[in-house]
């Protein structure tokens, strides 16, 4: 017998965008050619379009009244179910991990481990983050004055394009973790890791919308979230110099918050900027009230 009866066909994988806890496929029917560093054939991933864009918006903006009014207890619960997800995946994240960006198993492997424990980091942080930036401030006259960080709502968030994972974590997870929602640009070069974490996001107990994660052309798929009026903040730390003062000014007409690009190096420990750089602050007044002549209050 032939041992052509042994042989299997290849069977490559699709990959579809995650918007809304689903997985379609571009509304515009696109693809495009994702390679590894030598030019190497690696997938086709979806070319997101400005439709695509606008409903990852409304996914977001849908599930953003309950993540945001969920406990930040419970947040961070959700949130290290996902790490126990990454970590179920480690050998395919290793694999996608050293084709996207030209690494050997052993570096990516270190690499994927270094992102399970950032995303471990941040979702420690979430009932934390309000004792370090809220609490009671002294005034003058009988009240109570109590500052508590509110997230700012839909943010847009441009993945960085060389660090197609660690990186990428190192901007979502923050976000998510203070209560806002998010739409991700994935790194347009190494797209896989990107999507393939969608897949690890709907397994996990985060609720469809929370995290919308788009590929593509950068620059056509970031101009409308930029400019789109029910997008609250946008992070340009996968932008270029040229992009990120188009994208600015288009943010600027609606008064959107800005994290502007800056040198990072994502393997070092990040610190609580990002997940501040989202936050309001929502400060309330309440009188204490007279106990008696002696001038004591409470």
């Amino acid at each position: 017998m032939s041992d052509r009866t042994n042989e299997r066909l290849s069977v490559f994988k699709t990959y579809k965008l995650y918007v809304g806890g689903k997985f379609p496929r571009s509304e515009s029917g696109r693809v495009y050619e994702v390679t590894d560093p030598k030019g190497k054939w690696l997938a086709n991933a979806p070319q997101s379009s400005r439709k695509d864009a606008r409903d990852a918006v409304v996914a977001a903006r849908k599930a953003f009244g309950g993540w945001s009014g969920a406990t930040a207890y419970n947040r961070g619960q959700v949130l290290y179910r996902v790490a126990e997800m990454l970590e179920g995946r480690r050998e395919q994240f290793t694999r996608e991990v050293a084709d996207a960006e030209g690494l050997s198993k052993s570096k990516a492997a270190a690499v994927v481990d270094a992102t399970i424990d950032r995303w471990v980091w941040y979702a420690g942080w979430t009932d934390k983050i309000a004792q370090v930036v809220g609490g009671g401030n002294p005034v003058a006259g009988p009240y109570f004055n109590l500052s508590s960080p509110e997230p700012t709502g839909v943010v847009a968030v441009l993945a960085p394009q060389e660090s197609s994972f660690l990186g990428l974590v190192s901007v979502v997870a923050p976000v998510i973790a203070t209560g806002n929602t998010a739409v991700v640009i994935a790194s347009e070069k190494a797209p896989l890791p990107a999507l393939s974490l969608g897949e690890a996001l709907a397994t996990s107990d985060v609720p469809g919308g929370v995290v919308n994660v788009l590929s593509g052309r950068t620059a056509e798929i970031a101009a409308p979230l930029a400019s789109h009026q029910d997008v609250n903040a946008i992070d340009l730390a996968g932008a270029d110099e040229v992009l990120a003062k188009e994208l600015e000014i288009a943010a600027a007409d609606n008064l959107k918050r800005v994290l502007r690009p800056q040198p990072v190096d994502y393997a070092l420990t990040p610190g609580t900027d990002r997940l501040t750089a989202f936050l309001e602050t929502k400060t309330v007044w309440h009188p204490t009230g007279s106990l008696g002549a002696s001038g004591s209050a409470y």
